[in-house]
């Protein structure tokens, strides 16, 4: 039995006892062993005469199963069956009403997502410039995965369209060397969901640092050991996601753990990673109770890594949680410029979120975001090595920060867009050019994607009427160009900005490649999970079956795995009539 359900237990229990058992004089041919007469009072006040219909045992008992909580169905049933035999045997049962439960603190739901509104169809003619800072952050999509696989829905704000669509590889071409950090790629062939549109894809892949050039590490975790982490896909879970990443330490590594409940403190000063058997016992020994004070272990975990700096290394801050922080510094602005100051010094941020009913979400990805990091959800073990092992360098290795990019789509081509997700990573046209705004990062070998839906001039897909008294565009340069592409980004340790520039050519492919059918199966499931507002009608079904003939070289099983969550959604989707053509895709 777990520790919630053995709290219900034990406070059900206490009711019970609490109710206690009101006793009066045995029947004449009840067993003398089933005599349960009370005490006599004091002399000084007698016994009060029995009435004669009270002349036998009597017992309160639960009147109904529904006056327990739905959790201990045994354990209602269990009781209620006593009562019955008790009486059977020649005692009174009476009912009473037992006080309601009160709900654990672990059962309340407090999970907490920013809102943002979908990304708006855009007038080439009124914005023609779209600029964003890109996004690496998968959470999102092993968060939601847990609520399907759970059985739910999941509410719309905790589904962002990037961390979809950046889950996956989509095996873009790498650069041959670090000179330029990223390769570009484009693509562009009609929407699955509708033929009058067009999806534009850009994508990003980092450069593949080899194993043998991967700098030192100096790695803090900072571990919330709070009373609410002790669950099993809690703290249990990230220990052992942890434990995946000991074995790959080596000797010019250093890592420390700083854990924070009520307080903070060191459970492992910095070691070297080559000191396998003194980090496992660290991290065995990792307990959880308390409050949540974790302003005070982020200030410790920032003194860690300073201590352990490593110059030209990788130095950064893990902080792994279930939720909230409830006590110490708990204001969101104040710990956003705490972690701005020591950003600066060159120690990163990165976030992962564990466990469900108080997560956080909403201040994970904040902290990343400012701490120039990523956040990642973790829902299980191999989600744990993939994260901490399998994609280390991409997680923690910087290779790029403060990556822009900016689209100015050609109003003789194009009519309107819509770029999907990156709600969160929208800039001002002007942001663009200034250094001192800052943006995301790319680590090595990782790859970010964006899409666009389009709409092509004198299509008949447009979404918006044209203004009455607008004036009609000159024909643009470079008529036969769809958009002209824009990136910045800055080397580690740089302050000044580098520019790519190329444009994007208006041949659309008759048939999207593997790739871009992929990706947009993903783009779709976002939107479909968010409402599906932009979909012509396109359903789950027809998103599995898109998703499920681009799986490709499904390396690892994540696109099978896609596909089934989207058949789970689909089961879990409120049907009506409007259904009858997704039902017949399938």
């Amino acid at each position: 039995m777990n520790t919630k359900a053995l709290l219900r237990s034990l406070l059900l229990a206490l009711l019970v006892i609490l109710a206690g058992c009101s006793v009066s004089k045995p029947i004449a041919d009840t067993p003398a062993t089933t005599d349960r007469t009370p005490p006599a009072l004091p002399p000084t006040a007698p016994p009060p005469a029995e009435p004669a219909d009270k002349a036998f045992n009597e017992v309160r008992a639960p009147v109904s199963v529904r006056s327990l909580p739905s959790e201990q169905p045994a354990l209602s049933m269990q009781l209620l069956a006593t009562g019955k035999g008790m009486a059977a045997r020649g005692h009174r049962v009476t009912p009473i009403m037992m006080p309601p439960m009160q709900p654990m603190p672990s059962d309340i739901d407090t999970e907490n997502y920013a809102h943002r509104d979908s990304s708006p169809v855009q007038l080439v003619s009124e914005q023609p410039v779209s600029t964003f800072s890109i996004d690496v952050d998968t959470g999102s999509y092993t968060n939601v995965r847990r609520m399907l696989n759970q059985g739910q829905l999941p509410p719309a704000d905790a589904v962002r369209a990037e961390e979809f669509i950046n889950y996956f590889d989509y095996g873009y071409t790498p650069p041959t060397d670090r000179t330029q950090p990223f390769s570009v790629a484009t693509e562009l062939a009609p929407a699955p969901w509708n033929a009058e549109r067009q999806l534009l894809l850009i994508g990003i892949q980092g450069y593949r640092v080899p194993a043998t050039e991967i700098p030192a590490s100096n790695l803090v975790f900072l571990i919330d050991t709070s009373g609410s982490m002790n669950e099993p896909d809690k703290l249990p879970l990230l220990k052992a996601s942890l434990k995946q990443l000991v074995h790959e330490l080596r000797k010019e590594d250093r890592l420390s753990i700083v854990t924070y409940a009520g307080y903070a403190g060191v459970a492992l000063p910095s070691t070297a990673g080559d000191q396998h058997a003194t980090i496992d016992a660290a991290i065995d020994s990792l307990g959880a109770g308390g409050s949540t004070n974790g302003g005070a272990g982020i200030e410790l975990a920032y003194a860690q890594a300073e201590q352990g700096f490593i110059k030209d290394g990788v130095n950064r801050v893990i902080l792994a949680t279930d939720g909230d922080f409830n006590v110490g510094t708990v204001n969101q602005e104040a710990l956003k410029t705490t972690i701005e100051d020591h950003r600066k010094s060159g120690v990163a941020l990165t976030t992962l979120g564990f466990g469900e009913g108080n997560y956080n979400d909403a201040m994970a990805v904040t902290l990343a975001d400012v701490g120039n990091g990523s956040h990642h959800y973790i829902d299980n073990l191999q989600e744990g090595r993939r994260v901490l092992v399998d994609e280390m360098s991409a997680t923690l290795l910087t290779i790029a920060k403060d990556v822009k990019i900016q689209v100015e789509f050609n109003p003789a081509q194009v009519k309107e867009y819509r770029l999907i997700g990156y709600g969160k990573r929208m800039l001002k046209r002007e942001d663009f050019n200034n250094d001192k705004v800052d943006a995301g990062e790319i680590g090595a070998g990782a790859n970010v994607t964006a899409i666009y839906e389009i709409t092509p001039t004198g299509s008949a897909a447009a979404r918006i009427d044209p203004l009455r008294y607008a004036e009609h565009a000159a024909p643009a340069e470079g008529s036969n160009e769809l958009a002209f592409l824009r990136l910045r980004y800055k080397l580690p340790g740089q302050t000044d900005s580098k520019l790519i520039e190329q444009p994007i050519a208006a041949h659309a492919k008759a048939r999207a490649s593997e790739r871009l059918r992929y990706a947009a199966a993903v783009a779709a499931f976002a939107d479909a999970l968010r409402g599906g507002q932009y979909l012509d009608g396109y359903g789950y079904g027809q998103i599995a079956k898109l998703a499920d003939g681009a799986r490709g070289d499904d390396v690892g099983g994540y696109r099978a795995g896609f596909v089934q969550l989207v058949k789970l959604a689909d089961g879990l989707a409120t049907r009506g009539h409007d259904d009858v053509s997704d039902t017949a895709a399938r």
